[in-house]
């Protein structure tokens, strides 16, 4: 059987069969799910499921597969169970007790901030890893001796950079979508904060800026048009709605947010990218250290999502982020553990799942040795974050950043800001001979992976 073939019928057996599915999705790792009776999941046999790397047990049951590989997944499910993707189907006998206890477990204020994030920004991640690496090729040409006045190489700048032009509008849409607004009035929010109109404007005896607050300001217009429509909506006669509610919220909204949210977005914008500046000028390698030596623990829990808009915002008031260099440090002092364990272990299914995981570990994505390696061994955890703290602290005193986000690892290296490839990619190897000298060494024993079975 085929390695996905084997994932699908694994999934079906050990979540109660196909017809207790009734909801399939995907991101970029995960297989995402919702059932009509949890009781019927059997966790401990899921987890065991060969090519299965991880399961999170969430407001919906997520089963890390891989790249690529839950593309086929979710596919073989969807023709299994007759669904579509994100297709929702109905049921009588939903164990809400279940369930509901599911939701409030993870049911905190910091959590449910940053799963509104991670809505609103994932989505966008194919979009800006695309863009990214055409406008690091195209940089890379630049500084290899290539005419920037050349047609092609134009041409690719404007590909590469649409996204991050108006990527406002986008957010924006999501935005008001994610807290049930009408997305298309979210962009008018996006639209509102990029608008090159703004400069022609002079309001309290100073010129307006276009783009001031970032993305910042933008989460901000689009929260507060989603909120304001909702509630506007109540009070306006249904036979009105269509042309009243919008109408009245865009008037309302877009006065307030050139007044008011745009700059308070500015404020938080500013506030955001100077402390960060000031902890790494300050902190230097210390700061660099600590920051990618608790980033794993950020991925484990989902936080971080929430800083993404404070790279994007970097890259937009400085034209790269220095944060992301260092924070890349995690998958790769995770890879050199990853390669420890498989050194040392005698356990030839951990050896598989180390093996299959590897690859995207190497180009950034890290979930799959997160979830299906380190993290269950408990102690290549600690010792990969340590060896990332040792490749941080080198991104930091070499001051590297990167020009656009998404991608991490080896695939970072065309974004490095300053043509400094190279100290990013030894900042890569330091953190990959760290995570593995630091397991090696008193990382793991070999009763670590009897416990998995």
């Amino acid at each position: 059987m085929k390695k996905e073939d084997v994932i699908v019928q694994g999934i079906i057996d050990h979540t109660g069969g196909k017809d207790n599915i009734k909801r399939v999705a995907h991101c970029m790792t995960r297989i995402r799910m919702e059932v009509h009776d949890y009781e019927k999941i059997n966790l401990a046999e899921l987890k065991k499921v060969e090519g299965v790397m991880g399961v999170v047990e969430d407001d919906t049951l997520q089963v890390i597969v891989g790249p690529g590989t839950v593309n086929k997944v979710a596919e073989q499910l969807c023709n299994i169970t007759g669904l579509t993707l994100g297709e929702v189907k109905n049921s009588d006998h939903v164990a809400e007790d279940m369930k509901s206890s599911i939701k409030k477990k993870n049911n905190t204020p910091i959590k449910n901030f940053l799963k509104r994030i991670g809505s609103i920004f994932i989505p966008l991640i194919p979009a800006l890893v695309a863009s990214g690496l055409i406008n690091g090729g195209a940089s890379f040409a630049q500084n290899a001796g290539a005419d920037p006045e050349t047609t092609w190489l134009q041409i690719l700048l404007v590909i590469g950079g649409g996204i991050f032009t108006y990527l406002g509008i986008l957010v924006g849409w999501n935005t008001a979508k994610e807290f049930g607004g009408t997305p298309a009035l979210g962009a008018i929010a996006g639209i509102l904060i990029i608008n090159p109109a703004l400069e022609n404007i002079t309001l309290f005896g100073e010129e307006l800026v276009p783009g001031r607050g970032g993305l910042f300001a933008v989460l901000l217009a689009a929260w507060f048009m989603a909120f304001i429509e909702k509630r506007i909506r109540k009070v306006v006669p249904s036979s009105l709605d269509i042309i009243l509610t919008p109408f009245i919220t865009v008037l309302l909204v877009g006065v307030a947010t050139i007044v008011v949210l745009q700059p308070v977005g500015g404020v938080i914008a500013d506030g955001v990218t100077m402390g960060i500046n000031s902890v790494l000028d300050i902190g230097g390698v210390f700061a660099g250290a600590i920051l990618a030596g608790t980033f794993l623990p950020l991925v484990m829990v989902g936080m971080h999502h929430g800083l993404t808009p404070i790279h994007l915002e970097f890259i937009s008031a400085h034209g790269a982020t220095p944060l992301l260099t260092i924070l890349a440090m995690a998958g790769a002092g995770q890879v050199g553990a990853a390669i420890a364990v498989l050194v040392k272990t005698k356990s030839q299914r951990l050896k598989n799942t180390v093996k299959g995981a590897l690859p995207v570990g190497f180009l950034g994505i890290g979930e799959p040795l997160l979830y299906g390696v380190t993290l269950p061994l408990g102690r290549p955890f600690i010792t990969a974050c340590l060896g990332a703290s040792i490749g941080g602290a080198f991104q930091a005193l070499m001051t590297t950043s990167s020009l656009g986000i998404g991608v991490s690892g080896l695939s970072l290296i065309p974004l490095i800001a300053d043509n400094q490839y190279f100290m990013y990619f030894l900042g890569l190897v330091i953190s990959y001979a760290f995570g593995f000298l630091f397991t090696y060494l008193f990382g793991y024993k070999e009763e670590m992976a009897e416990n998995l079975q």
